[in-house]
C-alpha cells in the first residue's frame, strides 16, 4: 500500500495508506456517523465535491451489492476510514468495498485516526483538504487547497442533475422492495441530485415522476399538467442555484410542492428566507428530531451544511413542523396558506432509519387535494 497524506487547510495532517488509488484529491471534510451504508453514502449527489471521513473504525463487512446504489456514480472526492474490512460477508454481496473503489478510481485512505480528525472538525468545523500519495510537502498542498473554490458559493448542482427529462416509470426496474401501486399522481421533479430511493418511494405511492434537469423553467414543468412539483435534495450551496429558486417561486400557490434536503433550502430561499452555513453540518443516521405537529420524535438520516434561517421568513406564511434536538435548527416547515411542504432530513432513508418516511404521505394528500379542487372547479 503505497504512503498516503490528508492535509486540512489549517495546516493540520494526518497520515495514512492509500487502498485504492494513486494521485490526488481535494474537497470539504465532512463526517459521517453512520455505522453502516456506506455505499448509499458514496453514491449520494449530495456529497459531490466533499471528502467523507467514517467516524465508525470498520468499513466495508458487508461488502457491495447491486440493489443499493443510489446513483449511477460515485460523486465523494476521496474515502477516509480508519480500517477497510478484508473479508466481507453478506448473501447480497458482489465485490468488496476496496474492488468498488478501486473500480471507480476513487482516491480512498485508511489507518487515519478518525477520531481525532472528527474531533477537530467538530471544533474547527467544516474545511477543505487534500489527499496525496504523490505530494508531502506542507506548503505545496496549502497552495493547491487555497486555490480550491470554497463550498459557499459553488454551485455543484449543475455537476449531478439529469442532462435530460426522462419518466422514472421508464426506467428498468432494478429494486423489488417496493410494491408499485396503480398511478394516480403525475409528479414534476426537479433533480438537484436526486437518490433513487426517493424515486422508489414515490412510484410505490402511485406516482408518475417525470425528472427534471435543473435548469427547467415553469413552462417546462407545466407541460406535463403535474399534480405536485417535488425538489430533490443536492450538494453545495442552496443560495448558488438561482435558477431552480426562481422556478419554484414562480410555482409557489399554484402547485402543492415538497422539498427534501437541497429542495427545503431553496424553498426557504424562494419563500424570502435566507440560509446559512453549519459549522460541521449534519451528516449520518442518528439525529434526533421532534415532529411539533405531532408531538413525536424520530431518529433521521441527514446529510446537508446549510440550513434555512427559519427567522428569516414571515412568520404569518411559514411555521416550523420539524426541529433538530441537537441544535435546534430547522428540519421542516410548511406554508400557512398554500400547499407547500419541506423537511431538511431525508424521510427516503438510505442509508438509516425509517422513521420518517411518513412524511411522504403528506405530500401525496396535499396532491389529492390538489386534484379535488381541480374536479370542483372544472366539473
Amino acid at each position: 500500500m503505497a504512503k498516503a497524506i490528508l492535509y486540512l487547510e489549517d495546516g493540520t495532517a494526518f497520515e495514512g495508506q492509500a487502498i485504492s488509488s494513486d494521485g490526488e484529491s481535494a474537497g470539504e471534510i465532512v463526517f459521517n456517523t453512520a455505522m453502516t451504508g456506506y455505499q448509499e453514502i458514496l453514491t449520494d449527489p449530495s456529497y459531490a465535491g466533499q471528502i467523507v471521513v467514517m467516524t465508525y473504525p470498520l468499513i466495508g463487512n458487508y461488502g457491495i451489492n447491486n440493489e443499493d446504489v443510489e446513483s449511477d456514480h460515485i460523486y465523494v472526492k476521496g474515502f477516509v476510514v480508519k480500517e477497510f474490512c478484508r473479508h466481507h460477508s453478506n448473501y447480497r454481496a458482489t465485490k468488496s468495498l476496496i474492488d468498488y473503489l478501486q473500480e471507480n478510481k476513487i482516491l480512498a485512505i485508511e489507518g487515519v485516526d478518525t477520531r481525532a480528525l472528527t474531533r477537530h472538525l467538530r471544533v474547527r468545523g467544516a474545511m477543505k483538504g487534500i489527499i496525496s500519495t504523490a505530494d508531502f510537502d506542507s506548503k505545496s498542498l496549502a497552495r493547491k487547497l487555497a486555490a480550491l473554490p470554497s463550498m459557499e458559493g459553488s454551485d455543484w448542482v449543475k455537476e449531478v442533475t439529469t442532462s435530460k427529462k426522462y419518466v422514472w416509470n421508464d426506467v428498468p426496474k432494478r429494486d423489488t422492495r417496493y410494491e408499485i401501486r396503480d398511478t394516480k399522481y403525475r409528479v414534476a421533479a426537479i433533480d438537484c441530485g436526486m437518490k433513487r430511493n426517493i424515486l422508489r418511494i414515490l412510484e410505490s405511492l402511485g406516482c408518475a415522476v417525470h425528472v427534471f434537469p435543473a435548469d427547467a423553467t415553469v413552462k417546462d414543468i407545466n407541460a406535463i399538467h403535474p399534480d405536485g412539483l417535488f425538489i430533490s435534495n443536492g450538494p453545495g450551496d442552496p443560495a448558488a442555484v438561482t435558477s431552480v429558486i426562481e422556478t419554484v417561486r414562480q410555482c409557489v400557490g399554484k402547485l402543492p410542492i415538497f422539498g427534501i434536503c437541497l429542495g427545503h433550502q431553496i424553498l426557504g430561499l424562494a419563500l424570502g428566507g435566507k440560509t446559512y452555513k453549519l459549522k460541521f453540518g449534519h451528516h449520518g443516521a442518528n439525529h434526533p428530531v421532534k415532529d411539533l405537529l405531532g408531538n413525536r420524535i424520530g431518529i433521521t438520516s441527514q446529510n446537508h451544511g446549510f440550513c434555512v434561517d427559519i427567522a428569516s421568513l414571515s412568520p404569518s406564511d411559514v411555521e416550523m413542523v420539524d426541529m433538530n434536538l441537537n441544535d435546534k435548527t430547522l428540519e421542516g416547515m410548511r406554508h400557512k396558506r398554500f400547499p407547500v411542504l419541506s423537511f431538511q432530513h431525508h424521510p427516503e432513508a438510505a442509508p438509516g432509519p425509517r422513521d420518517a418516511q411518513y412524511l411522504f404521505k403528506y405530500f401525496i394528500e396535499m396532491m389529492q387535494r390538489h386534484q379535488d379542487t381541480r374536479s370542483q372547479s372544472h366539473p
